[in-house]
């Protein structure tokens, strides 16, 4: 009796261990971003290094405005859903947030408005969906389909910003 008990305990265990065994992280063998810290465009296995740039913040009547410097950025995709891989040291990729830039005199800007001043045109960070593929390393994916336009992202309490153009 004791050996077929310890043959089903054996066969409960393999059983439960083996969901658990094809859900164990797999090896990344793709591209690795060559500096921390900054986002990359993720093209087929070539990575395309984001605009890195510092967004100048004043007050306006309704708000804060966020400028960066040029019309466009040199960093184009034609892709869609953007992927971005992040080698992380001193940002957590977890505080990105993604915002469509209104082009303006020369310059990409963003209008954020006053606390208590919410409007139904508002902009609003653009969801990422962030997941681990090893230990430092990020691959951040842009999780509903861009516009044509300026992008950036940007970490939480940070005015550093990492530009693209989605065309």
């Amino acid at each position: 009796m004791r050996s077929a008990t310890a043959c089903h305990l054996t066969a409960l265990v393999l059983l439960a261990l083996v969901p658990a065994l094809a859900q164990a992280p797999r090896k990344y063998n793709g591209p690795r971003p060559p500096k921390p810290d900054v986002p990359y465009l993720l093209h087929a296995s070539k990575l395309i290094e984001t605009e890195k740039s510092a967004a100048t913040e004043s007050k306006a009547k309704d708000g804060t405005l966020y400028t960066v410097p040029g019309a466009e950025s040199p960093v184009k995709t034609p892709v869609p859903e953007p992927i971005f891989l992040f080698k992380a040291e001193k940002v957590n990729p977890d505080t990105l947030a993604l915002y469509r830039m209104t082009p303006r005199g020369g310059s990409r800007t963003l209008l954020v408005p006053a606390q208590g001043r919410g409007r139904k045109d508002s902009p609003r960070p653009i969801f990422l969906l962030v997941t681990p593929l090893e230990p430092g390393l990020f691959r951040v994916e842009v999780n509903e389909p861009l516009e044509d336009g300026e992008y950036c992202l940007s970490p939480d309490g940070s005015n550093d910003v990492f530009c693209f153009s989605e065309y």
